[in-house]
């Protein structure tokens, strides 16, 4: 078997989860480890897309709008891209293997789609296809990060104005308290003795503040930092069912793209396991089995819980009228409407909610400052 792409770890996890067993590997130039680029370095694919489109369509040849590309971009990183590109065709080779040598600027399912379109001799229309593709993600994409942006200023203003009483006002009221010379409720006294020693040893707790500022930061602009954090939030129950539903619809979505491409089923299914969760992945194997020993789709997806009742439904309505790539396009829009929908949700659920926790904890902290003035004021009464 050939594997574009991968490295020889991922060769052999792929194949050994379809039930094969590995005897010997030949590591060709193709089949190098991915980098990632950094985020400077990355290449903007699905600029990349449309702007070759753009210029197919209005009727240059691949190579004539491969140059032009290359003369207009600034960037030294896509430059450098397009420039071997265009080498690697002079020399004679096709668009889909210069591609595919290169995994690290173009996915696997990008390099299947343009594969597929070169049998075709339809370019265009498979480039379309996978910016529509792409379309839809970041279109959710962008509405998570939307909806994420707020309740993360509700958190940071409130934690500033907490730490400004704990660091500030409080350590004034315990001057004052001590003056008094009254015992104090065990609450306010504690709050009053947390407050005191921010205030006696804020370089301390300067120092503390910003370590752990910079180990969040760290993790958010960090893209190894954001997968972990990721990865830690969607094991909360609230959000995992959720998440596996999202990545099933970019898996439908993969899969119909493949399949306009004029891809097989099995060898979709095979191409796009990475967008599933392991889990996932393991249930898909079994899925993917089925489908090549003859079983219906829809019967396979739901024995492996990879569908539900309303995939079930349209890949079954797929199977019967032979427009299987267009009834997963339809279910992997209904799967992203809901969960458009549910992001709309929660976003309006959680403002009320971290604001109504921020005002208590601010509350309780100015109750506790008090507290004592009201019991003053009991006793001159």
């Amino acid at each position: 078997m050939e594997l574009h792409g991968v490295s020889e770890s991922e060769a052999v996890r792929k194949l050994v989860a379809r039930g094969f067993r590995v005897m010997a590997m030949d590591a060709g130039v193709a089949a190098s480890t991915p980098v990632r680029p950094s985020g400077r370095e990355r290449f903007g694919l699905h600029l990349f897309s449309q702007e070759l489109l753009a210029l197919l369509d209005a009727g240059l040849n691949l190579t004539e709008a491969l140059e032009t590309l290359q003369a207009k971009e600034r960037q030294a990183a896509a430059r450098s891209v397009l420039t071997q590109v265009l080498q690697a065709l002079r020399e004679g080779r096709n668009f889909s293997d210069v591609l595919g040598s290169m995994p690290q600027h173009f996915p696997e399912v990008y390099v299947a789609t343009v594969r597929a379109s070169e049998r075709t001799g339809d370019l265009p229309q498979a480039l379309a296809r996978y910016i529509a593709y792409q379309a839809q993600f970041e279109t959710i994409r962008k509405k998570l990060v939307s909806a994420a942006i707020y309740p993360a200023m509700l958190l940071t203003v409130g934690g500033f104005v907490t730490l400004f009483l704990l660091g500030y006002v409080v350590p004034r009221f315990a001057v004052v308290y001590e003056s008094s010379g009254r015992e104090l409720p065990w609450m306010s006294a504690a709050l009053l003795a947390f407050g005191r020693a921010i205030y006696n040893h804020w370089p301390v707790a300067l120092a503390a503040l910003l370590l752990g500022l910079g180990g969040l930061g760290g993790l958010v602009f960090r893209p190894q930092g954001r997968r972990w954090l990721l990865a830690q939030v969607l094991k909360l129950p609230f959000f995992a069912r959720r998440s596996d539903e999202f990545r099933l619809a970019r898996f439908y979505r993969a899969v119909s793209l493949l399949l306009a491409a004029g891809i097989p089923l099995s060898k979709a299914m095979g191409m796009v396991t990475g967008l599933l969760s392991s889990a996932q992945q393991a249930r898909l194997v079994h899925c993917q089995q089925a489908v090549e020993q003859g079983q219906s789709l829809s019967v396979a997806l739901v024995a492996a819980s990879l569908a539900h009742p309303v995939a079930e439904s349209l890949v079954r309505v797929g199977e019967r009228s032979g427009q299987m790539a267009q009834m997963l396009e339809r279910t992997a829009q209904f799967v992203d409407d809901d969960f458009a929908r549910w992001v709309d949700w929660t976003s309006r659920l959680l403002e009320p909610v971290l604001m109504t926790v921020i005002g208590v904890v601010i509350g309780v902290v100015v109750v506790l400052m008090y507290l004592p003035i009201f019991d003053l004021a009991g006793s001159l009464q």
